[in-house]
């Protein structure tokens, strides 16, 4: 290295303040990571495995990515009961299981259309683009509103983006067994389906709802596996 280069390179250092760019310790200074509580890392594995199953379904294995799919839905649904057991629910906390939910529900559903159902890229564009400009939008109001309560019953405002994900799902296994199902009729009912999610339909948060989601996701699970196995 040259002398004048040195010397440039010295004074380019020398006028950097490292200190001023540092956000200070101040009340608008949000410390992301250490306001984590136990349920936001339960949610950050959701994310993980959320991602592992895109992955899998990236690489043509759409039985393999069901599978690892229902596991981030079961880690979603302890951030939430873990959150309320320990008294540590918050907005932030909100906000952070939304953020997730885009990769626990949607990113899968679209990519198991993508891969599973989509007659042609057109299709696959648009029902990719409902899926997540209507799930969007009902997750940030979701973030924005919270519960809503009817004679003490919260509900959802709109359908979930676990219905939607799960109208997916009954679609793939529908094209699997259905000889007259396809990725068109399949695309119509997930596309016409997705403005509900935005809807003033209450979709009330209940212990059977929760049940009968579980039920549904255990038995999809296991067809999924059946049908990886060669069983079905």
């Amino acid at each position: 290295m040259t002398e004048p280069l040195r010397e440039a390179i010295r004074g380019v250092w020398n006028r950097v303040d490292f200190a001023d760019r540092r956000v200070s310790d101040t009340v608008d200074r949000t410390d992301i990571v250490g306001r984590l509580t136990g349920a936001d890392y339960i949610s950050l594995a959701a994310l993980f495995v959320g991602w592992g199953s895109a992955l899998l379904f990236f690489r043509g294995a759409p039985n393999w990515g069901l599978m690892v799919m229902f596991v981030a839905f079961f880690l979603d649904k302890v951030d939430g009961w873990y959150a309320r057991r320990t008294g540590t629910s918050s907005p932030f906390g909100r906000q952070i299981d939304s953020f997730i939910d885009i990769f626990a529900y949607l990113l899968p559903a679209a990519l198991l259309y993508h891969v599973a159902l989509a007659p042609s890229p057109v299709a696959s564009l648009v029902v990719g683009f409902l899926l997540f400009a209507f799930g969007g939008l009902r997750l940030i109001r979701h973030t924005n509103e919270g519960f809503g309560s009817d004679g003490g019953d919260s509900y959802y405002h709109g359908t979930t983006v676990v219905h939607t994900n799960l109208l997916v799902v009954a679609n793939y296994f529908l094209a699997s067994f259905v000889g007259l199902w396809n990725g068109w009729l399949a695309g119509v009912l997930v596309g016409a389906a997705c403005p509900l999610m935005v809807s003033d339909y209450k979709a009330y948060k209940t212990d059977l709802s929760h049940g009968l989601a579980a039920a549904v996701a255990l038995a999809a699970g296991g067809l999924a596996l059946a049908m990886e196995l060669g069983y079905v």
